[in-house]
């Protein structure tokens, strides 16, 4: 097996070069300007230019998104300019030679699904991953449309992206990125100047660029239920969750699924052997059948486009099936094959993750198989040191451990929940914490926010939580949140919208202060 560090040859040798290529960039004298198109010679400059940096102050890349975006840059635009076709075995041949010689390493990256532009970025949750999805597809836009105009028509750059989100918070999210937040009783149309494109365009492009890719963004965004429907100018900027491309038929609200190595249930057997049966109750309800229908013309839509740039945010770990302690390859992953298929080097991947591994093996053999592709690698730790993401503290009280306490619900006879005593301790010794956490924010930053995260362990026992808090321990109802997995259902859309936008705030105000939820953040 490949120890770690060597299962990430291929970020580290990268990196190495990039950094390389990229010494002096700062004051305009790298290797780098010589190796790229003007365009994106422009963009570095503007980007990691010193008198660009210090003109914006505090509104810049940090560090590990820095060179994310350039060690993005030297992979694709200059290490594989000069191939008509540019493989993952490629980039490891200019990157990590050594690497192909360990293990299966080589057979590995020769596979079919590694033919094409294949990058993953490892970077810990929180640390700014779309923006680096923002820099990179302006950096193609502009480039694509530069090349347009020249007459030439440059394969490492395209204008035709599809964004795919793990499930539906994320998938919001990357609309409010991208289109901007929710109008209030605006029947679903989006506020662009709340956008990250338009908030923080100061950092992403030079004014020059600025109107031209305002344009392209409110022109060709299309969310899940638009792709091959709208009519869009020349490019495409798909947002999606990962359930378009999986071809089975899941539930939206699913998380993950684990049950290839069980037995098979008798109904199994029989929905895969006997054809289609109408009906709600067999699942086959004409709107289901139309979803299944409509996924299929996306598909082909997809396939059928001359070039596209797919970038999948955490949407590897979302639908990861195991069969007998072993990981296959996800579903989504089948499709994004297929859609690549007769695109060559015109099909790139770009992958985002925290965790870019599969677990394989189980017990004492259980181990983790880093991907292949990873080419950058900013990890929690380096992230925890730079102060870019939050510090999970856990009080680990010897004298709460000592005592006989039971930290679920009590329920009676009908199986009616009530705290009981261990919780309430809980929950007390953790306020207690908090109110000493935000005194010492208070000195030290008054603009960050400490929040208290309770998780329950169902529904009918997170009410009783944020009663508890607020009716015996002195909280306000705007102090406690209490999201659920349930809550959108619960609450319809148009109520659920300001929720959901809270959430997304939720670092950017004192309150609430605690957050009491189930599944819904899991």
């Amino acid at each position: 097996m490949l120890e770690k560090d060597n299962q990430l040859a291929l970020s580290t040798g990268l990196t190495a070069k990039t950094n390389q290529l990229c010494l002096g960039l700062e004051s305009g004298a790298a290797d780098i300007l010589e190796l790229v198109t003007p365009t994106t010679a422009e963009l570095l400059l503007w980007w990691f230019g010193e008198d660009m940096v210090l003109a914006r102050s505090g509104l810049n890349f940090h560090a590990g998104q820095r060179q994310a975006i350039l060690n993005a840059i030297v992979a694709h635009e200059v290490l594989g300019k000069e191939h008509e076709n540019w493989t993952l075995l490629d980039l490891y041949k200019d990157c990590a030679p050594d690497a192909l010689l360990t293990g299966t390493r080589l057979n590995e990256v020769a596979q079919a699904k590694h033919a094409h532009p294949k990058y993953c970025f490892k970077m810990a949750t929180g640390t700014g991953k779309t923006w680096v999805l923002q820099a990179l597809m302006i950096w193609q836009l502009l480039n694509k449309t530069a090349a347009l105009a020249e007459g030439v028509d440059d394969a490492r750059f395209t204008r035709q992206f599809m964004v795919v989100a793990p499930g539906l918070i994320v998938y919001e999210r990357l609309l409010d990125a991208f289109c901007g937040k929710l109008v209030e009783n605006g029947n679903g149309s989006r506020d662009f100047a709340t956008s990250d494109m338009a908030r923080f365009s100061d950092l992403f492009m030079p004014d020059a660029h600025r109107d031209a890719v305002f344009a392209f963004v409110r022109g060709n965004v299309c969310n899940k239920n638009e792709i091959g429907l709208k009519a869009t100018g020349n490019g495409m900027i798909a947002i999606t969750n990962w359930h378009l491309l999986n071809e089975g038929d899941v539930a939206e609200d699913v998380e993950e699924i684990e049950a290839l190595g069980a037995p098979l249930d008798p109904q199994q057997v029989i929905n895969a052997v006997l054809p289609l049966s109408p009906g709600r109750a067999t699942g086959n309800s004409l709107d289901v059948l139309d979803r299944r229908y409509a996924r299929g013309n996306v598909l082909e839509f997809l396939a059928g486009l001359p070039e596209l740039m797919v970038f999948n945010d955490e949407a590897h770990h979302i639908h990861e099936f195991k069969r007998e302690g072993e990981s296959t390859e996800v579903e989504w992953q089948k499709s994004l094959s297929k859609i690549a298929e007769s695109k060559g080097r015109r099909f790139v991947q770009v992958d985002f993750s925290a965790t870019p591994y599969n677990d394989v093996g189980a017990g004492k053999n259980k181990r983790k198989l880093y991907f292949p592709h990873i080419i950058t690698d900013f990890d929690l730790k380096s992230a925890m040191r730079a102060g870019l993401v939050k510090s999970l503290v856990l009080d680990r009280r010897k004298e709460i451990g000592a005592l006989p306490l039971e930290f679920k619900a009590e329920r009676d006879e009908s199986g009616q929940p009530a705290l009981g005593e261990g919780q309430r301790v809980m929950l007390r010794a953790g306020l207690k914490k908090l109110r000493k956490l935000e005194a010492d924010f208070a000195l030290l930053d008054p603009s960050r926010h400490p929040k208290m995260l309770v998780v329950c362990e169902d529904t009918t026992v997170s009410p009783l939580v944020a009663a508890f808090l607020q009716d015996q321990e002195g909280l306000h109802a705007d102090e406690v949140m209490t999201i659920d997995s349930g809550k959108k259902a619960e609450l319809g859309e148009k109520e659920w919208a300001p929720v959901r936008q809270r959430l997304f705030s939720v670092d950017h105000h004192a309150t609430p202060r605690v957050i009491v939820s189930v599944l819904m953040l899991r």
